[in-house]
């Protein structure tokens, strides 16, 4: 991969976190209060919310946790998982959102938490489901960094969208193997080869064998 190549896939992670930053400060500098576009479950009002909550937070504290890793989560999908990076979001974001909108408690929820949960739990379960090991290492990576996002997961907090969480984690896992078999290729092992060379070769002896009989 080129420099140049390398360089673009953090552009995208960044504008996007500008766009977050950018709705914050506009709620800040005038007044205004976008809750409302967050996501309302099981009513068609909250339906929108699955597209728009990703981008409102209810303060700077709360954008901040979620700023960088976002950027990270997203910026390492786009290294690792070129061929398949954009497919993954968009459906994390749609899968999450359409799930919270499902199984959440009756009030706005906003925030990326669930996107988030869903890239990490996707990046966390994919390596191991496809037996990668350059990808199992990013796998713990994930862990390394944000292996205590699991408890989120659980109601622990009444002002925190464990529902949320918990439908971005299973979206990331579902994805995960859905998308097992594209991407970055399946790694072949030297065992994997010698044992296809020594199957081939038995095979050719026995035709051989099977024709000087005849």
């Amino acid at each position: 991969m080129s420099t140049q190549s390398k360089y673009s896939i953090f552009i995208l992670p960044a504008l996007f976190i500008l766009v977050l930053f950018f709705v914050e400060w506009t709620e800040h500098t005038y007044g205004m209060r976008f809750a409302k576009y967050g996501v309302l479950p099981r009513t068609l009002e909250g339906l929108k919310g699955v597209l728009l909550s990703p981008f409102i937070h209810s303060d700077w504290k709360h954008l901040t946790n979620n700023a960088l890793p976002l950027f990270v989560l997203t910026a390492t999908l786009g290294f690792f998982y070129k061929g398949i990076a954009k497919e993954v979001f968009l459906w994390s974001w749609l899968m999450s959102g359409l799930w919270l909108w499902a199984i959440g408690r009756p009030s706005f929820h906003i925030g990326a938490s669930g996107l988030l949960y869903a890239l990490a739990s996707f990046l966390f379960f994919s390596g191991f489901i496809r037996k990668h090991t350059k990808l199992m290492s990013i796998s713990m990576f994930v862990v390394f960094l944000y292996g205590g996002m699991v408890w989120g997961i659980f109601p622990m907090k009444k002002h925190i969208s464990w529902e949320g969480h918990l439908a971005g984690a299973l979206a990331g896992l579902i994805l995960a193997y859905w998308f097992k078999d594209n991407g970055p290729p399946k790694q072949v092992y030297q065992y994997e080869i010698d044992e296809l060379l020594e199957e081939q070769e038995q095979t050719y002896t026995y035709e051989y064998k099977e024709k000087e009989k005849n």
